[in-house]
């Protein structure tokens, strides 16, 4: 799972905060910066395809079994899609490092539903928190790693290596994948004796059915949506925000060192409260932490630079999402049907990330018309609706504390 974690959390921000630092130095516009968003759709509609990799066998490599003969497909391609995005330059043909960041983008939501499933597939109930540990674990490393990595390599001999270096990295997924073993199981809805209407209702309706039919399925489907956005569209451009308040490569670099002790330890606040006061009242903690949080943005904006109020913001920041996010991934766990958890996890993780990229490619358009402050000051405010919604939602449908 540590391993998982790490090839899953390299290629992450190489179609977001890497690609749009890289295109800020390639002087590219705001509104274009901000348009790139969109390249990360697949992470956002992975629930899309995430049936066929549920259901469909991975060709000839169908010996590896079900999850690692798809892994065995999708890394490698990834690979290449990475190289393919090293190689390209956006100051001369931005178009062409677009469209490889979209295939990162999409290679890597392939991943992370193969990984999941294998997850849920292998580790008995009692053991997901011990390999959702690992995989966190792993994945923060790998933000470290392509944060201040490529970030300092990008500064003395070019993006171009820094990028072929995550490349190189990604080569683990593999060696990982062969060294895996493969869950002895057969997904719910894929008997070989049913006719392909018959499968295709078990494998993309059936999931979907079940949860609509829930009492205030789009209640809460709304505050999915809603519960990551006013922070996310304030991350989405501080990329650019940083460069534009003066600060260098490298102080931007050593932001990796903060954000990774910053999130592991509100993930560990966050875990601590959920099982202290329940899943419902961590989300009313954690959210408005989140929320408040933001605020440090507005102050930064006002800062004229200085690396000591960078730094608090980014600490502050991910600590207050890394609470946010042990609440709300066990939130979105307690969802899911056992009959179904690959395919409802793949929709419920895949809406917040529709709604951001729905509404954020607007964020530079947004930056560039207001300037920086009153760009986080419209994050700030953007987010309290979802904290009213959120008091609805838990008042009228609480979560089963007993699932969570």
């Amino acid at each position: 799972m540590a391993g998982y974690g790490f090839v899953s959390g390299l290629p992450l921000l190489l179609s977001g905060y890497i690609f749009k630092l890289w295109l800020t130095e390639a002087h590219i516009s705001l509104t274009i910066i901000g348009l790139t968003t969109y390249v990360g759709l697949a992470y956002s509609l992975k629930f899309v395809w995430a049936p066929l990799l549920d259901k469909a066998p991975p060709g000839p490599l169908r010996r590896l079994g079900r999850r690692r003969g798809w892994l065995a497909i999708i890394q490698p391609a990834l690979i290449l899609a990475t190289v393919a995005l090293a190689l390209s330059n956006p100051a001369a043909r931005p178009a062409v490092s677009i469209a490889a960041a979209a295939m990162v983008a999409f290679c890597s939501a392939s991943q992370d539903i193969a990984v999941d499933a294998w997850r849920i597939e292998l580790f008995a109930q009692r053991d997901q928190g011990g390999a959702l540990a690992a995989y966190v674990w792993g994945y923060r490393v790998a933000l470290l790693v392509v944060t201040y990595g490529v970030i300092r390599l990008a500064g003395v001999v070019g993006w171009e290596i820094g990028l072929l270096g995550v490349a190189v990295l990604l080569m683990l997924g593999p060696l990982v994948t062969l060294l895996a073993p493969e869950p002895d199981t057969v997904a719910n809805g894929d008997r070989q004796d049913l006719g392909l209407m018959a499968r295709l209702r078990a494998a993309v309706l059936d999931p979907l059915l079940e949860f609509m039919l829930r009492p205030g399925a789009v209640v809460i489907l709304l505050f999915v949506a809603l519960f990551k956005l006013g922070e996310a569209f304030a991350g989405l451009m501080t990329a650019p925000f940083y460069r534009a308040l003066g600060f260098e490569l490298a102080t931007i670099a050593n932001n990796a060192w903060f954000s990774l002790g910053g999130t592991l330890a509100g993930y560990a606040v966050g875990a601590w409260l959920v099982a202290r006061i329940g899943v419902g009242r961590a989300l009313i903690a954690t959210g408005w932490a989140q929320t408040l949080a933001m605020g440090m943005y507005v102050v930064l904006a006002q800062s004229a630079g200085l690396s000591s109020v960078l730094w608090g913001t980014v600490t502050t920041e991910a600590f207050a999402q890394g609470m946010a996010d042990a609440a709300f991934l066990t939130y979105l766990s307690g969802l899911c049907s056992r009959r179904f958890t690959a395919t409802q996890y793949a929709l419920l993780s895949s809406v917040p990330a529709l709604a951001i990229h729905t509404i954020g490619p607007w964020s530079g358009a947004v930056a560039a018309a207001t300037g920086w402050f009153w760009f986080y000051v419209l994050s700030l405010v953007a987010a309290l609706p979802a904290m009213a919604l959120m008091l609805l939602m838990l008042r009228r449908y609480p979560p089963t504390e007993a699932a969570a």
